[in-house]
């Protein structure tokens, strides 16, 4: 419990078990001549959008270019959004004794508090905080959710359910322009576990030191974040990083490795992670939509022919996340594993 970057004081120094190889801090410019696309969503997934065409040629543009994008007007309130980011800054403030309860070093564990990341067997530890949740369906969740602070639970229980609904609508447009069957990404694919990670990255005396997140992709199908107002993500593109600035009120989108899979690589999941810095702390909360862990994904039949043949394999998704795990989150060698070799 002590571990905690929330619990400590504004360190000094990074600690020794922060600091990353040579080789795997941040270096380098950051590209600041590209930034991300950003959508409109004509109101989100409750509204009737009259242009649906040219907002799937927007979705699949940005998806094939970046891999990321923001989307604004996406019907999730700013108000809403306003209370889970002050919730969650309030939670990770919260004495310790409070936070004690959730606190858990078992990764086995769906819910949990811990601290400093560490990615392969006795890897670095990364300069982060984070609440991870599973949050879906609700009513079978909530329960086992932090009770601290007052009205945490109502807040998150509405923000997921809309966040979700965002996520399914941008699932929906991108079937939709794919070709692919109707509802194809309902069902297992989209219906297992939402996770939600809330992260919190404090002030870092030492940012070129080490990461908050080191690169990876995520493991799931398509990813939500809301960022707040500090800025920290960074994009892997054509080469170099790019910032994802924030924008008020904005989600950034990304592909997960399960639906660059089940596009045969038309759309891709791409590199990224979290930089650190030294003036003010940073929070965030990624909302994973996952499938199920029976879940069949392999490349869709209507994207694959003997021109385009299938480039990965098929498997269940819990055979997956075990090779996931085992490989450390890393992009080349993770898609290597399922890709079919000719």
């Amino acid at each position: 419990m002590d571990t905690l970057l929330s619990n400590m004081e504004f360190q000094q120094t990074v600690p020794e078990q922060f600091v990353l190889p040579p080789e795997n801090r941040v270096a380098g410019e950051i590209n600041t001549s590209v930034s991300l696309p950003v959508i409109d969503l004509r109101g989100g997934p409750h509204c009737h959008v009259p242009d649906r065409d040219k907002l799937i040629r927007e979705v699949l543009r940005a998806g094939k270019e970046f891999g990321f994008f923001q989307v604004i007007n996406h019907g999730v309130s700013e108000q809403l959004m306003k209370d889970i980011m002050g919730l969650t800054e309030e939670f990770f403030n919260m004495p310790k004794e409070d936070k004690a309860a959730f606190y858990s070093e078992d990764s086995s564990k769906t819910n949990r508090l811990f601290s400093s990341t560490i990615y392969g067997k006795d890897g670095p530890r990364y300069w982060r905080d984070c609440l991870k949740l599973a949050c879906y369906p609700v009513p079978e969740t909530i329960n086992e959710w932090p009770n601290k602070p007052t009205k945490f639970r109502d807040i998150l229980a509405k923000f997921i359910v809309e966040a979700r609904e965002v996520s399914m609508m941008l699932l929906s447009l991108i079937c939709e322009g794919l070709g692919l069957k109707e509802g194809y990404f309902e069902g297992d694919v989209s219906s297992g576990q939402v996770l939600i990670n809330a992260n919190y990255y404090p002030p870092c005396p030492k940012p070129d030191l080490t990461l908050g997140l080191p690169p990876h992709c995520d493991r799931n199908l398509i990813t939500l974040l809301l960022q707040g107002d500090v800025s920290g993500l960074q994009i892997m593109h054509q080469g170099r990083w790019v910032g994802a600035a924030p924008i008020p009120n904005a989600f950034v989108v990304n592909f997960g490795h399960q639906l660059e899979i089940i596009t045969n690589g038309i759309l891709k999941s791409v590199e990224h992670r979290a930089v650190t810095n030294s003036g003010a702390a940073r929070m965030s909360m990624a909302v994973f939509i996952m499938p199920t862990m029976e879940s069949f994904i392999s490349p869709a039949k209507e994207l694959t022919n003997e021109e385009n043949p299938p480039l990965y394999k098929s498997f269940l998704f819990k055979d997956f996340l075990r090779i996931y795990t085992d490989l450390s989150a890393k992009r080349v060698d993770v898609m290597e594993a399922f890709k079919i070799n000719v």
